[in-house]
């Protein structure tokens, strides 16, 4: 499977709590509206928690001080389903439309984004 990581931050004029509520319940949903027509099969955001607890984390690591607002994950079959996402009609509506409602939340400056391979080394909660 191929997975797209998206490793987003808040724009700054707007507040966490709305950030990570409209990332959640407008921008999810959005999403999944395009789920069939971009060929996605799983999409998962993880949204950042216990900041006091990351700080900590990032202390112990050389020269780390910043984090992120949290992680998009949407995984393909393959490079060329990611690549079709569709119609070619249906694939630019999509990325037009997802794009246009990410610039609502999204500093594009401070994230990153791109495609990676997993390699499962351990899952205990199998």
């Amino acid at each position: 499977m191929i997975k797209l990581v998206y490793v987003v931050r808040k724009r700054a004029d707007i507040s966490e709590k709305d950030f990570h509520e409209y990332w959640l319940k407008k921008h999810g949903p959005l999403v999944r509206s395009f789920a069939k027509s971009m060929r996605a099969k799983k999409y998962v955001q993880s949204h950042t928690v216990f900041e006091d607890a990351g700080k900590q984390i990032r202390g112990t690591r050389p020269k780390m001080t910043e984090t992120y607002d949290g992680i998009t994950e949407v995984w393909w079959d393959s490079l060329e389903d990611f690549s079709g996402g569709g119609t070619l009609k249906d694939g630019a509506e999509a990325a037009r439309a997802l794009l246009e409602d990410e610039s609502k939340f999204v500093d594009f400056e401070r994230s990153s984004i791109f495609l990676t391979e997993e390699h499962e080394i351990f899952d205990y909660t199998k």
